[in-house]
């Protein structure tokens, strides 16, 4: 009988691996030219596979933004684009979602491409273990950070299935890659109980900690043992958390915030900087300042070079662009909702309405039947990081235009809304030489997987679930100050040169009103009166986590790791549902704390594979 795989087939060559036709089945190592392979130069190469493999080479493949579930499934987007676009994510916005839709099926190939990759590399290292273990690493020797590497990637990759399918997946180790050349890796023991693979992650997130080097000579994309570090902090995080609500859950928190502690106070980013914020919020997404400003713990190195195209888009070539706003027509998918640009409003105070009362409040920006101009109503006060994260009508967006029609820029208003997809767009300055092909989704910016501000947030809950709510505190008030330091200007629409306007920064963390801003924007710090109870720092915490981390794919990861799945997104869809009226039948189930296990994988293992709780 046939035996069954769950990898796709790699040919070792180039940089790495491209894939075949069928995803279910593995070459053995000896089936490909292996020997050419089996030297310094080799290594090398297949360890710039494991980080290609970050990036997508499909247009809708997300191998690491999750855009399509941690924002769109989170309620931090719409789809956007034609409503008629893609019927499959469509399910996914609207939670119509089935076992066999296409997207889970490319993400977990996605998944087990990387692990393939891993264990490719480990037993390609270790057939030349001699002779890698003579040459000089960083800190280490050669062969050891090679397979630090490799331990690295097989813990993200499985990490990133945990966190979508549910920690009952299989595990692909070195034992059971070498066990065959048709390795049969089950989620289930011979009882028909669940396998958790949890301690297996946090296994390999270990190895790399303890044996990658802290930083790197020239290498600086490479992941250190502080980014190591950092996953392992995550991982312990989420089996910490409510989670799928199946497995058992395990309280790490103290682990989560000696582990974060650690890395607070000695982390440093590949080039040896001191782990910390970035000066502004504003220099995080642009390219030249987002690299290396101590605040990237790891990113997907991003280049515009050569005839690169989804390579250079991490969401996949010109599909998240506008149509044709950043010159090359975009398809317009990834808008920002109706429900995360109200949720920047403020209070008088400079502080965000964590009661939802944003929910009561004249949207930002009005649709007005008939009419091909939606209309910002500039003088609402909102936290600066609005106008950072998304583009709105009628302030600047980047270094374009000031959009004021639709034309361009939106490509069915009544199915995306008025917003737009901003932080990780390009500036037009960024394109470079026209000789260079590119997408209109094309840019330098590295893609941030972790930064600091997201591990200090972290940092925060651990103290609060560990009793120490107030520690919380000065830890929000620190982030709080940083997105104090910029906002965006008002700019001529014809020149895009800073201009004069009525609106202002009222900053009162600094208490000063800085002048000619694209619209009125304040910002305060929280009083020390919110963090009194576990259960009013949480509500801080979640709040400031959904702002500071706008649209870089982690909202509905957060809203299952936290339980509150269902509450928020049911009182997401009645808010929505008022300006879109795609989600009028749409509902959110208790049990959806986890995906489906792609129902062909399924039948294709023959019983080895079963769906996991939620989905059976």
């Amino acid at each position: 009988m046939k035996k069954i795989y769950i990898f796709l087939i790699f040919v070792a060559a180039g940089l790495g691996m491209t894939a075949c036709s069928d995803f279910l089945e593995i070459r053995p190592v000896g089936a490909v030219d292996e020997t050419a392979l089996l030297n310094k130069d080799g290594i090398d190469k297949t360890i710039a596979g494991l980080y290609s493999s970050l990036l997508p080479t499909e247009y809708f493949e997300q191998p690491v933004t999750n855009y399509a579930y941690g924002d769109v499934m989170g309620g931090s987007a719409n789809k956007g684009s034609a409503f008629s676009d893609q019927p499959a994510f469509t399910n996914l916005e609207q939670y119509a979602f089935t076992t066999d839709n296409p997207y889970f099926l490319q993400k977990w190939r996605s998944v087990y491409n990387g692990v393939f990759r891993s264990n490719v590399l480990i037993s390609m290292a270790t057939k030349i273990q001699d002779q890698l273990a003579a040459l000089p690493g960083e800190q280490k020797d050669f062969y050891t950070e090679t397979i630090a590497q490799a331990h690295f990637f097989r813990a993200f990759w499985h990490f990133e299935a945990v966190k979508l399918f549910g920690a009952a997946v299989p595990y692909i180790g070195t034992e059971e890659y070498n066990s065959s050349v048709n390795p049969q890796v089950s989620n289930v023991d011979e009882s028909g109980n669940y396998i958790y693979i949890w301690d297996k992650i946090e296994a390999d997130f270990q190895y790399s900690y303890d044996n990658l080097p802290a930083t790197w000579t020239t290498q600086f994309g490479q992941v250190n043992k502080w980014a190591a570090a950092a996953f392992l902090a995550k991982v312990k995080m989420y089996h910490s958390s409510p989670y799928n609500g199946t497995n058992a859950t395990v309280n790490k928190w103290a682990e989560v915030k000696s582990l974060l502690e650690t890395i607070i106070a000695n982390g440093v980013d590949s080039k040896g900087v001191k782990y910390q914020l970035a000066e502004t919020y504003q220099d995080l997404y642009m390219a030249g300042k987002s690299d290396w400003t101590g605040e990237s713990i790891f990113d997907v190195q991003l280049a515009i070079s050569g005839t690169q195209t989804n390579t250079n888009a991490i969401n996949g070539s010109p599909h998240i662009a506008m149509s044709g706003a950043l010159g090359n027509n975009g398809w317009g998918f990834y808008q920002p909702s109706y429900d995360m640009a109200n949720s920047y409003i403020v209070d008088d105070a400079g502080l965000p309405l964590i009661d939802k009362s944003y929910q009561s409040k004249p949207t930002l920006t009005k649709v007005i039947t008939g009419n091909n101009s939606p209309e910002t109503d500039l003088t609402v006060y909102t936290d600066p990081r609005i106008d950072i994260s998304m583009g709105r009508f009628n302030t600047p967006y980047l270094d374009y235009s000031v959009p004021v029609s639709i034309d361009g820029w939106v490509r069915e208003l009544s199915n995306g809304g008025p917003y737009l997809n901003k932080k990780n767009m390009p500036n037009k300055a960024d394109k470079g030489s026209t000789s260079v092909v590119t997408s209109a989704g094309s840019t330098a910016k590295n893609y941030h997987l972790i930064r600091y501000a997201d591990l200090l947030l972290w940092y925060a809950e651990a103290l609060i679930e560990t009793g120490n709510s107030t520690g919380a505190y000065p830890i929000l008030n620190q982030i709080r100050t940083r997105a104090a330091n910029a906002y965006v200007k008002a700019a001529d629409p014809a020149t895009m040169e800073e201009t004069t306007s009525s609106y202002v920064l009222d900053d009162k963390v600094n208490n000063k009103k800085l002048e000619n801003a694209a619209a009125n924007y304040r910002i305060g710090l929280y009083p020390e009166s919110q963090f009194t109870s576990k259960e009013k720092a949480l509500e801080a915490l979640r709040f400031e986590r959904k702002i500071e981390m706008a649209l870089e794919g982690h909202r509905w990861y957060d809203l299952v790791r936290w339980g509150i799945a269902r509450e928020e997104l049911i009182n997401f869809l009645n808010y929505e549902q008022k300006y879109l009226g795609k989600y009028a039948a749409s509902t959110y189930e208790s049990k959806w704390v986890t995906m489906p296990i792609p129902n062909n994988e399924i039948i294709t293992m023959q019983g080895l594979l079963v769906q996991n709780e939620n989905w059976k």
